[in-house]
């Protein structure tokens, strides 16, 4: 990482609930090799510290705040309320983290339900909501719904399908992932992500992040009928 005047560097929820997937699945890897001693314990002690930082410094009240900036501050002007931003992504990394309660992905759900109506985007994978507002990025392509700055993405929703599904709301899961299947028929391609103002799709029409996501989704949904004899 790169690092210069302009990085305010900064905590979030996606980083860090990647790295706990990240220790879960390295301690997997050593009880199935070197066994529990020493280094599996360590990683076990680490893992059960930053699950409890991560709930206590950036879980406020019922969602996560997006940043908690470090020695710079943050970036953006001081009237800025960054925290009326909602960060579906990073929420939906945080419950295949395993991070939240029933009662919690459930209150998830519905602020992202919610965002999705009132952006009038077509599924729960906007990536944010609100979007920060055009001109507050140095990049000028990151203007309000423009790309991972309040886009429509498959790759997000479609993991967050996988959790519905996997922490047993399987209805939910169900209704929400009708409309991305649909778009990827209509528009004949895993399109990278989607307008939210025009419901064009953008970027790449072969996006195997997209693919991934959803076809993984479905295999969870068909492995949960098959388990109910449906």
């Amino acid at each position: 990482v790169l690092l210069d005047n302009n990085s305010h560097p900064a905590l979030d929820v996606y980083d860090n609930s990647m790295f706990v997937i990240a220790i879960q699945n390295y301690l997997e890897i050593l009880a199935n090799t070197s066994g529990t001693g020493n280094r599996y314990l360590f990683w076990k002690d680490e893992l059960r510290r930053v699950r409890e930082s991560i709930m206590t410094n950036l879980w406020i009240k019922d969602k996560f705040i997006p940043h908690i900036y470090l020695d710079k501050g943050s970036p953006f002007p001081s009237n800025f309320d960054e925290d009326v931003i909602y960060h579906h992504g990073g929420t939906a990394i945080a419950i295949e983290a395993n991070l939240l309660t029933q009662d919690q992905i459930l209150t998830s759900l519905k602020y992202m339900q919610q965002n999705k109506q009132q952006s009038g985007a077509t599924t729960i994978g906007i990536t944010i909501y609100p979007p920060y507002p055009t001109g507050l990025f140095k990049n000028p392509g990151l203007g309000a719904y423009s790309y991972q700055n309040g886009g429509d993405w498959t790759w997000f929703g479609g993991r967050m399908i996988q959790q519905l599904t996997t922490h047993g709301f399987v209805e939910e899961a169900y209704s929400e992932i009708k409309p991305m299947l649909s778009r990827v028929i209509q528009n004949n391609g895993f399109w990278e992500w989607y307008s939210v103002i025009t419901h064009q799709p953008m970027g790449s029409n072969n996006f195997r992040g997209s693919a991934g996501v959803l076809g993984k989704a479905i295999s969870l949904l068909l492995k949960w009928a098959q388990q109910q004899n449906r």
